[in-house]
């Protein structure tokens, strides 16, 4: 089985260990459950498949039927934390926990260079930016910034993009990209995009200061059913991948730019739609 460090998921993690265990063993549901002291004989299975929580109680019981020990039960409290916790504020807290705990015992979180990379809105900046530039100082890439950072700034980013292989430094000091786009599912990298969001909305708001002709910013306020709302987003999906297409065939480029898809409620439903048919 993996170590526990390379989960961000606790409720991955336990199944995992059940699988393993049944595959070497006679090991069930409700020998696990019991083992963990629950009278449920299905309450390991519930808490797996995402339907019941474990309580502070109940962590420290998983944790000694898992066997861990030492540092791995801290991480293990703090991944529980971190997927049971209702705001963002208390998950940053947790994964920071967890890669505090990684770094002390020298191991690292497989998700931990997504979260970083998402963390602030230099990270994507720089990764497209740099190889544009070649030969540039980091003092020239830093003017070049909307709004302007110091070149310590963009050499920290550099050296982040490099060191988690998201840019390539090349023998002659130019960047390329190691890879075309950035993907990550698991809940940490969605809670880093969350916060990048909102730092790319202040950023939208500060380029209004810029000449029109350098920026395209519109709006409408609408009333709208359920049924348009998905109409909408599936529609705005499909305008995203074919601008990405368009971005994706230009053999010119000279400039970054960040398109935000902004589209939420300015109120609460003002009455529930029935769609049951009469």
């Amino acid at each position: 089985m993996k170590p526990i460090t390379d989960y961000i998921d606790y409720r991955k993690f336990m199944l995992d260990f059940y699988e393993d265990k049944k595959a070497h063993s006679v090991f069930s549901w409700r020998e696990f459950s019991n083992l963990a002291g629950f009278s449920s004989c299905s309450y390991m299975k519930v808490v797996c498949d995402g339907k019941s929580n474990l309580s502070k109680v109940g962590v420290e019981r998983v944790a000694q039927v898992m066997g861990l020990a030492g540092f791995e039960v801290d991480y293990f409290r703090a991944m529980v934390a971190f997927d049971q916790s209702k705001s963002d504020e208390k998950k940053n807290a947790a994964f920071e926990q967890m890669r505090s705990i990684a770094q002390r015992h020298k191991v690292r979180i497989l998700e931990e260079k997504f979260f970083d990379y998402y963390e602030s809105w230099r990270n994507p900046t720089l990764r497209e930016l740099a190889p544009l530039m070649p030969g540039a100082t980091p003092g020239e890439l830093a003017k070049k910034c909307y709004p302007q950072i110091s070149a310590v700034e963009v050499q920290e980013s550099l050296k982040f993009l490099t060191d988690a292989g998201l840019l390539l430094k090349l023998k002659d000091g130019t960047y390329v990209q190691a890879e075309t786009s950035i993907a990550g599912s698991s809940e940490a990298t969605r809670l880093a995009i969350r916060s990048a969001h909102r730092e790319m909305s202040k950023l939208a708001a500060d380029s209004l200061e810029l000449p029109v002709d350098e920026r395209n910013i519109t709006g409408v306020t609408m009333g709208i059913s359920d049924e348009t709302y998905g109409k909408i987003v599936r529609e705005l999906d499909e305008f995203r991948h074919k601008i990405i297409a368009l971005a994706a065939a230009d053999g010119e480029i000279n400039q970054v730019y960040r398109l935000n898809l902004q589209f939420f409620p300015l109120t609460r439903k003002v009455k529930e739609v029935s769609h049951e048919k009469a």
